[in-house]
């Protein structure tokens, strides 16, 4: 299985610090975000990367070339136009070799036993689709992910604030079929201009009977959005909130 990590993103919401780091080198606890994003995936089994570059991207392949200092082979792929998380992931179609691969956008860390579950729920279950979430206040800022049972039922992309009745928001970390591919290549933008995961799930649920199985993170699993300012500087000067492993 190969696991692809969205790092192309302009990070307009992490400036001034952007100005000089594409947002998934930040530095934290003494490495970049990415490479903890990395050794999580790698500790979950596996050992094959896609990372999907675009913004500053000399600074990740300068850093990581093609892996195996950290033990993994990583391919690289530009995405020279910045227009959604489902225009990039379609850029890896013709790299991904195996039924299903993993996904994580690359400013979204989590305790490194949510990458294994991912993958122990896919061993033991065999799903098409699994979709993890973590519990927010109102997920207004991600997806809005409602469940039947342990399945997801609806998925909202940016719902208006206040607006929703679950406290799971789509933590931006998947496992996920090839039958994503057809739906992307025909999905019609969003409102933001964009092509989107999240909506293009929402229509093989809505249409193509796709059962998407959802793991709900706990309140004692660490979760870190380093596209968001203000939760950076609260994550890289309090030690209480990293407890990854």
């Amino acid at each position: 299985m190969k696991a692809i990590i969205l790092c192309a993103g302009l990070g307009k919401r992490m400036k001034p610090y952007t100005d000089d780091y594409q947002k998934t080198m930040l530095p934290f606890k003494g490495k970049p975000v990415l490479e903890f994003i990395i050794e999580g995936i790698k500790r979950a089994g596996i050992h094959d990367f896609i990372l999907v570059v675009g913004y500053r991207k000399e600074q990740i392949i300068d850093y990581f070339q093609d892996g195996r200092n950290w033990g993994i082979k990583i391919d690289y792929i530009e995405q020279k136009s910045l227009n959604g998380t489902g225009e990039a992931v379609l850029l890896c179609e013709k790299l991904i070799d195996n039924s299903v691969f993993f996904l994580t956008w690359g400013d979204t860390l989590v305790s490194y036993d949510v990458y294994k579950e991912v993958i122990e729920i896919y061993r033991n279950e065999n799903p098409d689709f699994i979709l993890v979430g973590n519990l927010v206040d109102d997920p207004y800022k991600g997806a809005a992910i409602y469940l039947n049972n342990q399945y997801c039922s609806e998925i909202i992309e940016k719902p208006p604030k206040g607006t929703s009745s679950t406290n799971i928001n789509n933590a931006g970390i998947f496992l996920l079929s090839k039958k994503i591919f057809n739906v992307l290549k025909k999905q019609k933008t969003s409102v933001r201009g964009e092509i989107e995961i999240p909506e293009s799930i929402r229509f093989g649920m809505k249409h193509l009977n796709w059962q998407v199985r959802v793991f709900k993170m706990s309140k004692d699993h660490f979760y870190g959005d380093f596209g968001d300012l203000n939760e950076y500087e609260k994550l890289k000067n309090d030690s209480r909130w990293f407890e990854l492993s």
